[in-house]
């Protein structure tokens, strides 16, 4: 697309990494239109700057977004990472609730 757009390819790629947090690299310089190298130094940079965190499982990486960070400009760092993505389409995960071992008393729950 010729011309200027209103996300940087940082923006563009933390987006891609919230909606789907096991693109590849590859994948992810096809979607926003960049190359593989390029994506690669914006994931160092967003987790250098703490704004995701990465776990590899089997051959792949598992990106998870910190949605508490604040935007980066100083005009904008009264607002978190995470209500831009949401803005995006990012839908946050909630956390799963771990079941209590058996034999132990677990929470109370009102009938």
């Amino acid at each position: 697309m010729p011309g200027w757009a209103f996300l940087t390819n940082h923006a563009l790629v933390l987006s891609f990494l919230a909606r789907h947090p096991r693109i590849t690299a590859l994948e992810l310089a096809k979607a926003v239109g960049i190359i593989e190298r390029g994506v690669r130094k914006i994931i160092a940079d967003l987790y250098a700057a703490g704004y995701i965190d990465k776990k590899r499982e089997g051959r792949r990486v598992r990106y998870r977004i910190n949605p508490d960070l604040s935007l980066r400009h100083q005009t904008q760092q009264d607002l978190a990472i995470g209500e831009l993505l949401q803005t995006l389409g990012w839908k946050k995960r909630r956390r799963r609730e771990r079941a209590p071992k058996s034999g132990g008393e677990g929470p109370e729950v009102e009938a």
